[in-house]
């Protein structure tokens, strides 16, 4: 389980944050080469995997573009869509689908869809004593329990849902207080809900603009870290 969440996480930074930075992307791979992959991925070739990813990750950009509208930021969707993509790669199934891009564009649209309705049914005005989940004492806590934090106890709170304690540590080590505060709203760590970046901003106080800048950076933080780079 401890395997699967790390995997889960990892995928996220490394390919959010790649799509995130990308004007271009590697090219789609022919039938054969991507037969080839699909092979040694099912046999558990973790380098195959992530390789299926990158390779589709043209395909997230193209879909986002279809729903970005002036108030929903393009870097939401392509950062959910790349969270259908992984999605998709990991259920892949050989022997039901034709292509890896015909299943995992139903997988990145639903994905993106969920999400859609899900920001509608939230669009309002977010309360700071709103409640945001329980922590290990069966506590109720609020978003007023989690911004103001200037010590290490944010994530401890915050992070309640996650299994991973690595994760939580690298996060609580590489991050600064705002990275981490971006990075825990951005990606649901929180109640499982994926804030939107103009709602990060608002929460925290800053520009939709910048919480993109920052969760950018955060990104590569902790990509860096968990492909072994610092």
């Amino acid at each position: 389980m401890f395997g699967a969440v790390f995997e889960f996480f990892r995928s996220i930074f490394l390919f959010v944050g790649m799509v995130s930075h990308k004007n271009s992307f590697p090219p789609t791979l022919s039938a054969d080469e991507e037969r080839a992959l699909v092979n040694r991925h099912i046999d558990g070739d973790r380098q195959a995997r992530d390789l299926l990813i990158e390779h589709n990750l043209r395909l997230v950009a193209h879909i986002a573009k279809k729903y970005a509208t002036p108030t929903r930021s393009i870097d939401d969707l392509i950062s959910i869509g790349t969270i259908g993509l992984i999605k998709a790669v990991e259920t892949l199934d050989p022997d039901k689908c034709r292509s890896v891009a015909g299943y995992a564009s139903r997988c990145i649209e639903n994905e993106i869809l969920m999400y859609i309705r899900s920001d509608k049914k939230h669009a309002r005005e977010v309360s700071l004593e709103e409640s945001v989940g329980i922590d290990r004492d069966g506590n109720e806590i609020t978003l007023s329990d989690i911004l103001p934090s200037e010590d290490g106890s944010v994530l401890d709170k915050a992070i309640v849902n996650s299994n991973s304690r690595l994760i939580r540590e690298t996060i609580s080590k590489k991050l600064t207080e705002r990275e981490r505060r971006v990075v825990i709203l951005r990606y649901g760590l929180i109640d499982g809900r994926c804030y939107p970046q103009r709602e990060v901003g608002k929460m925290l106080g800053i520009s939709r603009s910048y919480v993109s800048r920052i969760e950018k950076k955060a990104l590569d933080k902790l990509n860096s870290c968990m492909t072994g780079r610092i």
